[in-house]
């Protein structure tokens, strides 16, 4: 059944799906690779689609197979696709060009995480609508961070990083409309992070709890372990 997006719903989600994903190993398209039988596409859009605010989804997806991803998707939610380019920020930008007018919220989204949480893509938006120009979803550090260097054979440690300042990024990553497509218009370097974007245009960050669910799947490591979490997600 074909979930129905909220037709008054102030935020745009955008989902960069065009990219190989070598480190997953041999394979399609790193979107339409399967966890527990569905391309992690599929699952992630179903959760896009049930967040209450989301009014519009855009696939960037390969170039190759972009009938075939609306074909895909159909069933799922009603989803704008549109091709990708040959990185992750032109996808970014091919996607925010198919955003409907009237939309002042835009989140981007790692078809990677399809296991993110429809309550984490409204905590993005929330802040984001309470004035926030850029929200990003993060998580502490848990593990002992060392600086490192060259050694006369193998590394050798320079320091220890303080990890209580330290935080993992997850997505979605959440702008208003206006200072997205600022940032991408005006961006001189290819980033894989939006975010980035933005501080380099000086303009604050916000951060907001993420999810453990929001796990990015990237290795084969982590659909064993996407696969356990569906059960609880």
């Amino acid at each position: 059944m074909t979930a129905q997006l909220n037709a008054r719903g102030d935020v745009a989600v955008l989902v960069p799906a065009a990219g190989a994903g070598l480190r997953l190993g041999p394979g399609g398209p790193k979107a339409l690779r399967l966890l527990a039988g569905e391309p992690l596409l599929v699952h992630a859009i179903r959760r896009v689609a049930a967040a209450p605010s989301v009014r519009a989804i855009v696939v960037a997806a390969p170039a190759s197979d972009v009938q075939a991803v609306r074909e895909l998707l159909a069933p799922v939610a009603a989803v704008t696709v549109v091709p990708g380019g040959a990185e992750r920020q032109e996808s970014v930008s091919l996607a925010l060009a198919a955003v409907p007018p009237g939309i002042d919220i835009v989140l981007v989204h790692d078809a990677a995480r399809a296991l993110t949480p429809p309550q984490l893509i409204e905590a993005v938006a929330a802040a984001v609508r309470a004035g926030h120009p850029a929200v990003i979803p993060v998580l502490p550090v848990v593990d002992t961070i060392k600086e490192v260097g060259p050694g006369p054979e193998l590394e050798v440690v320079l320091g220890t990083v303080d990890r209580a300042v330290l935080r993992s990024v997850q997505t979605p990553q959440g702008f208003r409309h206006d200072v997205l497509a600022a940032v991408h218009a005006a961006a001189a370097d290819s980033l894989t992070d939006d975010a980035g974007l933005v501080e380099k245009a000086g303009l604050p960050v916000t951060c907001v709890p993420g999810s453990e669910l929001a796990l990015k799947i990237t290795r084969p490591m982590d659909l064993i372990l996407a696969e356990a979490l569906l059960h609880v997600s």
